[in-house]
């Protein structure tokens, strides 16, 4: 059983693993749950600088921070990672399956060993992480909440992504069934579901989002991580203690532009990766 929680921080997270947060997303919402008082367990698979990084920045707001490599190549045996940080923290309150990786290769040109790869990496790997940080909270009795980093590509395809968008839409599938089976747990389960984000995977390492033009989004800029870190904190906190199997969409407005975008190409550049 984990540590009583003060009185005024009762019903509030406490602890926190946050997969692939030593840079973009992740990192912010490392952060940002460390802002709320929630000690956080950061993992990383190659940068571990940037992971110590996180957990720097996570000190400083006066939490904990664990830090450990997540190989979700590496399955069943790399989601062993979410009860270590748990033992270390002294449980877990909050899951947020953030770690991911994709491809820009045409489905008939791709080799199924990419196939399988991203899979394991953006859907396996949420799986198996959600199962063992489910297990701690059921234990517990407390509650909590698992979020799914998911993508505008849950809810519509891309080309050359046919691997991730199956997995991201499998996540986002995954999510409303987690939410069925957990409710009686009192543990939550949603999706956040980003659009373009200035971060490294975006090739927009230390961009301000405000200076990159996008005529085809409605707020006409790429997003910030914080800005998906914000969604994804207030989903973390009692205030949403009454949402569960949703997707939160954070794109500037880019899903709603289907229509409307493709009625005005004039090419067929599109069909590229």
């Amino acid at each position: 059983m984990g540590t009583p929680l003060p009185q005024d921080r009762r019903g509030a997270p406490q602890r926190a693993v946050v997969t692939g947060s030593d840079s973009g997303i992740g990192k912010a919402i490392a952060v940002a749950l460390a802002g709320g008082g929630v000690d956080v367990g950061i993992t990383y698979h190659e940068d571990a600088d940037g992971a110590e990084r996180t957990a720097e920045q996570v000190r400083e707001l006066g939490v904990r921070a664990a830090v450990r490599r997540l190989d979700l190549t590496d399955l069943p045996t790399g989601a062993a990672v979410v009860d270590e940080l748990a033992d270390e923290l002294g449980g877990v309150d909050v899951l947020v399956n953030c770690a991911g990786t994709g491809t820009r290769t045409k489905a008939l040109d791709m080799d199924f060993d990419t196939w399988r790869s991203v899979l394991s990496v953006d859907l396996d790997g949420a799986f198996l992480c959600s199962q063992r940080a489910a297990r701690h909270m059921v234990r517990e009795g407390r509650g909590g909440r698992i979020i799914n980093i998911t993508s505008v590509h849950e809810h519509t395809p891309r080309v050359g992504a046919a691997p991730y968008c199956a997995a991201k839409a499998g996540l986002g599938a995954l999510t409303k069934v987690l939410a069925l089976e957990l409710a009686e747990h009192d543990i939550t389960v949603n999706s956040v579901a980003p659009g373009e984000i200035a971060t490294p995977m975006t090739g927009q390492e230390d961009v301000d989002p405000r200076e990159q033009p996008r005529p085809g989004y409605p707020l006409g800029r790429p997003g910030h991580a914080e800005e998906v870190a914000a969604v994804v904190a207030f989903l973390a906190t009692p205030a949403a203690g009454y949402v569960t199997g949703a997707s939160f969409v954070v794109d500037g407005g880019m899903l709603l532009m289907g229509p409307q975008a493709s009625e005005r190409l004039t090419d067929s550049n599109w069909r590229e990766p």
